[in-house]
């Protein structure tokens, strides 16, 4: 039976995901700013929860209307036949997204919503279900714009991006999703050297050792739809034992990462431990503009300071000047995509840019800035 799907994903990833949702063999996909809609079966929503590397949640739609206050809303959410997928005894929680909506709180619209599916509960079975913020069974959503009203049950629990093993954090991590997106922005393929030079926790690494060794990236983890009554357990149990045969047993990879500080190398060791795969990647202590390649071409990734993280402009303008002249001086052959929201790093860095992909890192634009570094790209300035 064909169901009606939502996945969310950073902006500037959707092409991506609709390749990803395409080769599963989704149906109906349509890309909106923000996300892909599709059509499936609940085996494509095991399998788009198991094997995207892009979308953030996977959504299922359950009921769709037009609204003018907040009473239209009530009816549709208490319409929706709740009891058939969760039980009273397990907890939930509302969340509410709108755009446009001339509807002035969305704390009322999201007291609403929870109370028409409390009240469905108590109509049906005669209890009601309890609310937790903090780690809910079944989360449900809602999308408001200007006159419609969307209903989705999260199929997903977690956000998609939190792979299930990441231990040691950073102060400004990089989303896993966002990651695999950048990689695949930058064309690089398994079997090609890659090298984060400012690894932190390690994410670029850790996404592309998975996608070399050919590993579902949500085999670390749990799922919404696991409490879910809808659950075919067999279905479930044999797509992921078919998951974990076809990982590939390398003994080492050629990617490589490091950071200017031991902190950093130190904290990516640990998720690369965590994750399995501490053995098939080579990280060290070095810094960006003094270390050498690992290969003579390559792929380079990082999500490099900006001002947003960084503060002081000065630190910036010391800093990107001498990131160019190490990649015109030691990295010809190599492709290097930094992500940045600073749309001066062209000018400070002093190399021309061969492309700049828009990409959005939680709220804030950004650009992937693609130098294709050549011998010879190191001419004398003039006079």
């Amino acid at each position: 039976m064909s169901e009606q799907f939502f996945a969310p994903c950073p902006r500037g990833l959707e092409p991506g995901l609709q390749d990803e949702l395409s080769a599963l063999g989704a149906g109906k996909i349509r890309q909106v700013p923000g996300g892909v809609s599709f059509t499936g079966d609940w085996a494509l929503a095991y399998a788009v929860n198991l094997e995207s590397r892009l979308a953030t949640r996977v959504l299922w739609q359950v009921a769709h209307g037009r609204y003018h206050g907040e009473q239209d809303i009530y009816k549709l959410a208490y319409g929706v036949t709740w009891a058939k997928w969760f039980t009273p005894e397990q907890t939930m929680r509302v969340y509410v997204i709108a755009r446009r909506s001339p509807l002035k709180s969305l704390e009322f619209i999201t007291l609403r919503i929870k109370d028409a599916v409390c009240d469905h509960f108590r109509t049906i079975k005669g209890v009601r279900p309890s609310i937790d913020t903090a780690n809910p069974d079944v989360r449900i959503h809602a999308f408001l714009s200007t006159d419609e009203a969307m209903l989705y049950v999260d199929t997903s629990g977690e956000p998609l991006y939190k792979r299930g093993f990441k231990q040691a954090a950073v102060e400004a991590p990089l989303k896993e999703n966002l990651a695999a997106g950048i990689l695949r922005v930058s064309g690089w393929q398994p079997g090609e050297t890659l090298l984060d030079p400012m690894c932190g926790s390690g994410t670029f690494l850790i996404e592309a050792a998975q996608i070399a060794l050919d590993i579902a990236p949500g085999l670390g983890r749990r799922f919404g739809f696991e409490a879910l009554k809808t659950l075919d357990e067999s279905v479930w149990r044999r797509m992921r034992k078919a998951a974990e045969g076809r990982r590939r047993h390398v003994a080492k990879l050629p990617i490589y990462g490091s950071d200017s500080e031991g902190v950093q190398v130190k904290r990516a060791r640990i998720n690369l431990e965590a994750a399995g795969l501490a053995d098939q990647v080579t990280l060290e202590q070095a810094e960006l503009t003094e270390r050498m390649p690992p290969a003579a071409e390559g792929v380079m990734v990082a999500n490099p300071p900006y001002g947003v993280r960084i503060g002081e402009s000065s630190e910036l303008a010391e800093f990107y000047p001498k990131l160019g002249d190490a990649l015109k001086a030691r990295w010809a052959g190599w492709r290097c995509y930094f992500l940045s929201a600073d749309p001066d790093l062209p000018k400070l860095i002093k190399l021309k840019a061969t492309k700049r992909t828009p990409m959005f890192n939680g709220a804030l634009e950004c650009r992937v800035f693609e130098y294709k570094v050549i011998a010879g790209s190191n001419r004398r300035e003039k006079a």
